[in-house]
């Protein structure tokens, strides 16, 4: 598949030149379906090898299985990982029922925050795609937050003919994405092209249903699907028009836009 080699070049290439110019890097991994991508192209790009830390910000109502398959391929690919944790926030009973922007912002943006600061990361990578979120749109390869990791659409470089801004002034804090023109459909079919390992919730398990995005236990739901295999993915993707995200309570309302400026990915 041609467009699909097409697509790891590019992004392999911003995965190098993040890695030869941003000394303290780190890429954020939540075990789903774009960011293992990310995380096999990053040892494609590396051969064999990942050259920084991995990051999982743990919300504390994370799915048992994504643990379990995060440890394991940890153990089986070398990985050095760091988890992040609002330990004080837990602590005091943060949860959906406070409300998701509220519980969103605690346990996830502001846990982020925490690990950039106490790890002194100047750059994150991430695994975010124009084609699943409104506001992720407005992104950029290379994208500067300011030093308290705030978002400005307004305030985004020009990327014109592939030619990507690297060097910012200091203080800036930059989120990397090496996925930005890769659509749903083209995850899958690299997925399949690649027989990457995936989580198993992504497929029914015997009940028809499945998960087509992953997030915590309380907000999110399970799509209505009897697929069970890649293949049988990439058939389904071509005839539905339930949108990708329609099972992540954090979307409704203007709640994905609000953490996207405090920080969120």
């Amino acid at each position: 598949m041609k467009h699909l080699r097409q697509l790891e070049d590019q992004s392999v290439y911003i995965l190098r030149e993040a890695y030869k110019h941003f000394e303290h890097l780190a890429m954020l991994w939540s075990m789903g379906k774009d960011s293992t991508v990310l995380l096999w192209l990053t040892r494609k790009a590396f051969f064999g090898h990942v050259p920084f830390p991995l990051v999982h910000i743990d919300t504390g109502y994370e799915m048992p299985e994504l643990i379990e398959y995060r440890d394991r391929i940890c153990r089986e690919w070398r990985l050095r990982l760091v988890v992040g944790q609002n330990q004080a926030a837990l602590d005091q009973g943060m949860s959906h029922t406070v409300g998701r922007v509220a519980c969103c912002t605690a346990l996830k943006v502001e846990a982020m925050n925490q690990v950039i600061a106490e790890q002194g990361y100047s750059a994150i990578i991430l695994g975010i795609r124009s084609d699943e979120e409104g506001t992720r749109a407005k992104e950029r390869y290379f994208s500067p937050r300011n030093k308290q990791g705030e978002w400005d659409f307004r305030e985004q470089p020009p990327e014109l003919w592939h030619q990507y801004k690297t060097s910012f002034p200091d203080g800036e804090h930059i989120r990397i994405h090496p996925l930005f023109d890769w659509t749903e459909m083209n995850i899958w079919e690299y997925l399949q092209l690649e027989d990457v390992p995936l989580p198993d919730m992504y497929f029914n398990k015997g009940d028809g249903t499945r998960f087509r995005s992953l997030g915590c236990v309380p907000c999110t739901k399970s799509v209505n699907s009897p697929t069970s295999r890649v293949d049988e993915v990439l058939i389904e993707l071509q005839n539905t028009k339930i949108a990708e995200r329609v099972g992540r309570a954090q979307d409704e309302g203007h709640g994905m836009e609000q953490q996207r400026k405090l920080g969120h990915m």
